[in-house]
């Protein structure tokens, strides 16, 4: 368990690659695997000690609050930050900040809401403490780093630089979305500016403090930027439900609500997870796929790797292989 008792979750991005699935719905509160995504990282966030917590919003900020609350149901102190113009990853957690009260030796976790993982929070905050860093950024190795930026290493774990996506990485260890910050690395953070974090704020403190940190994992990771990842996140965390707490418990390999109605010789498995009062007919296959609530799906069809908008049809013979239908 950490030290680290205060956290900012930044839940604020309009999810653009997302599209057309966060048209009405913020990314962070897509439903994965029984559960928004922010419910995810707010029971990791509980699991690993934190107690308080703020929610960075903009883009359809009104529905965290109905139901998150103030977080009593989940165990957790919750607050809402609001940004009546996007500031940026940087411009966020400094809005956000401010509705924490810190000492000055105090740090605090700052999580992207769209990115899952099951690295251990505890043991990023040890090496934070220990090295006394200004900062410490959960990194993850990638076989092929040109999709992201990179961040080489020191060979004592201290971040040397941040490169922007490039033709040949010069290495394989990129920014994986979890950050810890000392209260002074969060005051050189501008206050209602649109700043970057990534671009801006861990350039300037590496060269004001030198004592940027990374801690390496090889745990489970993914970055749900993409439908498709977004699907495989749900499978995933069917299929290997330690990943997280705020998975419900899951029968076999699938994850169905009491309320759906699914024919004795239909076929749901492979990480599927069906929404209420969902129905499936006979001789039909869901595979590691998400079916929106009151979705139809009629005989003889199979669905595979697709996601399905609350209250589709899909007619009988119909074959979906890793679409977004209903929409």
């Amino acid at each position: 368990m950490s030290a680290i008792k205060k956290a900012i979750l930044l839940v604020g991005g309009k999810g653009t690659r997302l599209m057309p699935l966060t048209t009405n719905v913020p990314k962070p509160m897509l439903r994965i695997a029984g559960a928004p995504v922010t419910e995810h990282q707010i029971v990791k966030a509980r699991e690993a000690g934190v107690t308080e917590i703020v929610l960075a919003t903009s883009y359809l900020a009104d529905v965290f609050e109905p139901y998150f609350g103030d977080g009593s149901r989940f165990g957790i102190k919750i607050k809402y930050a609001f940004e009546n113009q996007p500031l940026g990853t940087g411009g966020a957690i400094a809005n956000a900040a401010a509705e924490l009260s810190l000492s000055p030796d105090e740090s605090i976790f700052i999580f992207n809401g769209d990115v899952l993982s099951s690295h251990n929070l505890g043991a990023q905050a040890d090496l934070h403490f220990s090295k006394g860093a200004s900062a410490t950024l959960h990194l993850v190795e990638v076989e092929d780093a040109r999709a992201y930026g990179c961040v080489p290493l020191a060979g004592d774990g201290k971040v040397l630089d941040f490169r922007e996506k490039m033709d040949n990485p010069i290495a394989k260890t990129i920014n994986a979305g979890c950050y810890i910050f000392s209260k002074a690395a969060l005051e050189k953070i501008p206050i209602g500016q649109v700043i970057s974090v990534e671009r801006e704020t861990f350039p300037l403190l590496l060269k004001s403090t030198g004592s940027i940190f990374g801690y390496c994992d090889s745990d489970y990771w993914i970055d749900m930027g993409t439908p498709a990842s977004m699907i495989k996140a749900s499978r995933d965390l069917i299929m290997q439900p330690h990943i997280s707490r705020a998975t419900p418990k899951v029968a076999a390999d699938r994850l169905v609500a009491p309320s759906a109605n699914l024919h004795p010789k239909a076929n749901v498995s492979a990480g599927s997870f069906i929404e209420d009062r969902v129905v499936i007919g006979e001789n039909s296959q869901v595979l590691g796929s998400i079916i929106g609530a009151d979705c139809v799906i009629e005989s003889e069809v199979f669905i595979e790797n697709s996601y399905l908008a609350p209250g589709s049809r899909v007619k009988s013979g119909s074959e979906l292989r890793g679409e977004i239908f209903g929409f």
